[in-house]
């Protein structure tokens, strides 16, 4: 299936800035299920982006505006074409744990083997655990498949419970969150199984609006847990459900800290409001044009407006619903 994805960013400052230096993590990976067959990323005021890979492998866009502004607009639009994931069995054998140790005494996947700034055990999380009875009870997909559906159901879905840098006792305290937190929960659980486990950012496309719990015209974020001979599995505890074709995947790293979709500074001293819209539309064929998509940088109705009132980095991050 292909999907076209318009992803428009409003930045809108108090008072004129002198400058802004962003760094953009919106395009498509290509890898697994999915290909990014076309992609491109607009900023206003005029700027040329350029581009690298990070270690995880995620295309990452950086770009200046060194002239004066008061609005900063970036419009990326991409065509992805994913495909089913491979059938998971049922369950695995008890044996399958050797294997997640076996991994574990490798370096492949080191760094998603271990406490992130996110995604880290505490007191409040440890007591989750033993409420969930997380533990190596049965095979480690029948663990993770349940642990999915036992998060879903003790966490409420709530948007603004949380901010883009709440830690996740926040949400373990007030059982309240968004797809950020349940994935940083989960994350940091099936680690401390040791299990290999990432976050991952990207587009979720709805069923419909009664059935997602997931906030519609916003970015979302999932795991994926690593079982040897299965790969990376992907799991979204925010609406129970193993990750399939309507999950395409962005960027991938520790926790939220190594994949915002958006990340930058600017100079000069003013507050600044951000507005983000996302649609998202299956097509027939990569080269299938959506005009409607251009009206959505001036659709005010499909713009999330979020204040953000202090000066510092996180001005230029959106939390993932």
């Amino acid at each position: 299936m292909f999907f076209s994805i318009r992803h428009v960013t409003r930045f809108q400052y108090s008072a004129p800035v002198s400058e802004s230096n962003m760094e953009v993590r919106m395009r498509p990976r290509s890898d697994g299920n999915q290909r990014c067959i076309k992609f491109d990323l607009q900023v206003t005021p005029r700027s040329k982006p350029n581009s690298y890979k990070d270690h995880n492998a995620n295309t990452v866009h950086y770009f200046d505006v060194p002239a004066q502004h008061s609005k900063l607009t970036l419009v990326a639009s991409s065509v992805t074409e994913v495909d089913e994931p491979d059938v998971l069995p049922a369950a695995l054998p008890m044996s399958a744990w050797d294997e997640v140790d076996e991994v574990n005494e490798g370096a492949e996947h080191w760094e998603m083997q271990n406490p992130s700034l996110f995604a880290k055990p505490t007191p409040l999380l440890l007591e989750l655990a033993k409420e969930l009875h997380v533990d190596r009870r049965e095979d480690p997909l029948t663990i993770l498949r349940q642990l999915n559906a036992d998060l879903f159901k003790a966490i409420e879905y709530t948007q603004k419970a949380t901010r883009v840098d709440s830690p996740i006792d926040d949400a373990i305290r007030s059982r309240k969150g968004v797809c950020q937190d349940y994935s940083h929960v989960m994350i940091a659980l099936v680690r401390n199984l040791g299990i290999p486990c990432r976050y991952v950012s990207g587009y979720l496309f709805p069923k419909t609006k009664l059935e997602e719990r997931s906030a519609l015209g916003a970015t979302h974020a999932w795991l994926e847990a690593y079982l040897q001979n299965h790969g990376w599995i992907g799991f979204d505890p925010t609406n129970n459900e193993l990750c399939g074709v309507r999950h395409i995947r962005t960027a991938v790293g520790t926790d939220y800290a190594d994949v915002p979709p958006t990340k930058g500074v600017f100079k000069g001293r003013a507050s600044s409001q951000l507005s983000v819209a996302v649609r998202i539309h299956p097509t027939d064929s990569p080269t299938d044009e959506e005009d409607d998509f251009i009206s959505v940088a001036a659709a005010t109705n499909d713009i999330q407006e979020v204040e953000i009132p202090t000066w510092d980095a996180l001005q230029q991050q959106q939390q993932q619903q």
